[in-house]
């Protein structure tokens, strides 16, 4: 089954996609074998380069590593300075799908020609200083997901932004307009208190970190975000 059949099999109810940015990496299998034993099929992995953003993480390597152990759909954020390049490397990996930044001058007709090319699905990343509409207008046609970022990208653990909200409605309203409909993806502060507000507000995929690894009990964490 090539990615883009994959995501269509996870559209649907909502999900919580645990971000692996937060778990043990000396014990990364142990971290999140036992959510996908639980039912959870769509992990987050954040990218960060040191330069689009200051913090830096990991790179296709260690995406690689993941894939062997796990049977989830691979949401690769990748908050890097050149995604263009970089697709293929990821899509060769493992990852199902890549997350690249509106903020960067990227062509988005070519990074969706790419991403077919190398059979990973499309996503577009809005930071909370971008301006929405614009950024919607021209990638809703080009992906098969919007992340609206509901912290300033670079470090997990930050506060829940409230104008995610409105910001995930109105990329709802102008996604429409297009004839489109990409999946609504929140990523930033998620918990058992801002998950309700915004599911309301349309997204169907939260990414969560601290508050599922944070926690003694990662799958009881896991269950409970999950829960409409």
């Amino acid at each position: 089954m090539n990615a883009r059949d994959r995501l269509a099999a996870l559209r649907g109810p909502h999900r919580v996609l645990p971000s692996i940015l937060s778990a043990d990496f000396a014990a990364l299998a142990a971290s999140f074998l036992p959510l996908e034993e639980a039912g959870c099929e769509v992990l987050h992995l954040d990218v960060m380069d040191g330069h689009f953003v200051p913090n830096i993480t990991f790179g296709p390597p260690l995406v690689k590593s993941i894939r062997a152990r796990s049977h989830a759909f691979l949401d690769t954020h990748l908050m890097i300075d050149d995604p263009l390049r970089y697709l293929e490397p990821f899509a060769r990996a493992g990852s199902d799908l890549c997350t690249v930044h509106c903020e960067l001058p990227l062509d988005p007709a070519a990074l969706a020609a790419e991403a077919a090319r190398v059979d990973t699905c499309l996503g577009v990343a809005i930071r909370p200083s971008t301006s929405l509409d614009a950024a919607v207008e021209r990638w809703a046609p080009f992906v098969d997901l919007i992340l609206v970022m509901s912290v300033e990208p670079g470090f997990g653990g930050q506060k829940f932004m409230p104008a995610a909200v409105e910001r995930l409605q109105r990329a709802a309203e102008i996604s429409a307009r297009h004839g489109v409909a990409p999946i609504l993806e929140v990523d930033g502060g998620i918990d058992a208190n801002t998950a309700p507000l915004v599911r309301a507000g349309g997204a169907s995929w939260l990414v969560a970190g601290s508050a599922v690894f944070g926690n003694p009990s990662p799958v009881d964490a896991w269950r409970q975000l999950s829960r409409d």
